[in-house]
């Protein structure tokens, strides 16, 4: 795993599928999707979100793609298979802008549980997830094997502290699943601030 991500070729790993079909969790606006098709050269052909606002926007920029609504009701093994599984989940609680709840149980961020269980059954290709600057440091639990439980990795004022970043790793390297990740300021773009965000990919490990 590496904090230097290379993005155009960790997306080559899908240069088989004549054109990946990719879920979305946490949809929202549907801007990671769009930037996902756009690298990828796939087709988003379902997304997930209760907003009101979000769905109607979802609706029209997806109009062929069904909404599969509360991500925590879904049957993994009923949905249908995609190529690329891509999220931004629920930051509010990992942001230096909020509480800094964490990624727990009972935090809107922990939503991410949902997240891990569908990349545990669907098993894409490809993981796409994307969340604030906060994520390298706001503290998590884990249940995964490769952290058992808070205190596992981290730098904390008291001994170590596992964090969010750390806990979707540990998640995603129990699935098997190998991963680069790297921070992007929306100042990289043209924006007159950086507003940084984490952009982790992650792939079936050989």
């Amino acid at each position: 795993m590496t904090d230097q991500m290379e993005l155009p070729q960790a997306m080559t790993r899908l240069v088989e599928v004549d054109r990946p079909r990719i879920g979305s969790f946490c949809s929202g606006y549907g801007g990671l999707d769009m930037a996902v098709e756009e690298v990828t050269g796939g087709k988003t052909v379902w997304v997930s979100d209760i907003d009101s606002g979000a769905c109607s926007i979802l609706e029209h920029r997806f109009p062929d793609a069904p909404n599969l609504g509360d991500m925590t009701a879904l049957a993994w093994n009923e949905v249908p298979t995609v190529d690329v599984i891509c999220g931004g989940t629920p930051c509010q609680d990992l942001s230096a802008a909020g509480r800094r709840a964490g990624m727990k149980e009972g935090t809107r961020s922990n939503l991410w549980v949902a997240m891990r269980e569908a990349i545990a059954t669907i098993r894409p290709r490809l993981v796409v997830w994307e969340n604030v600057r906060g994520a390298l440091s706001a503290s998590a639990s884990s249940a995964s094997d490769m952290e058992s439980g808070e205190g596992s990795v981290g730098d904390g004022q008291h001994g170590p502290v596992l964090r969010a970043l750390g806990r979707v790793l540990g998640d995603l390297a129990s699935l098997g699943y190998d991963a680069e990740w790297t921070t992007v300021p929306a100042s990289a773009v043209g924006a007159p601030h950086r507003r940084e965000r984490v952009f982790l990919i992650a792939w079936p490990g050989v």
